[in-house]
């Protein structure tokens, strides 16, 4: 994304967050802190010092976790960010998609 891409795609997670309870926007940050301290563990720092496939090998064990709460959580903030990408106007003529606001989306082939 360019800077106007990420400054609407920051605007559109933080609405959606304000309208959530403040315990949920506890947990997500709770959830953030967990995923950047846990390559500390093995790689000795955090996750915004990783390369890009060490990123990748964090995210998928939290998606894929053991523990029910780390997955929920995971698909939680999943959601969140392909709510703030795709929430775009700008990002629709490059997606075969073509959203509708009559609650009916039509996916195209």
């Amino acid at each position: 994304l360019d800077a106007g891409g990420m400054a609407r795609f920051v605007g559109i997670v933080d609405r959606a967050l304000m309208e959530r309870p403040p315990e949920l926007r506890r947990q997500l940050g709770t959830l953030l802190g967990f995923i950047r301290w846990l390559p500390l563990l093995r790689w000795g720092t955090s996750f915004e010092r990783l390369s890009g496939p060490q990123k990748d090998r964090v995210l998928r064990w939290v998606q894929d976790a053991p523990v029910t709460r780390l997955r929920a959580g995971f698909w939680g903030l999943k959601t969140l960010v392909f709510m703030g990408y795709y929430g775009q106007p700008e990002v629709w003529p490059t997606l075969p998609y073509e959203p509708r606001f009559d609650g009916n989306e039509a996916l195209h082939a």
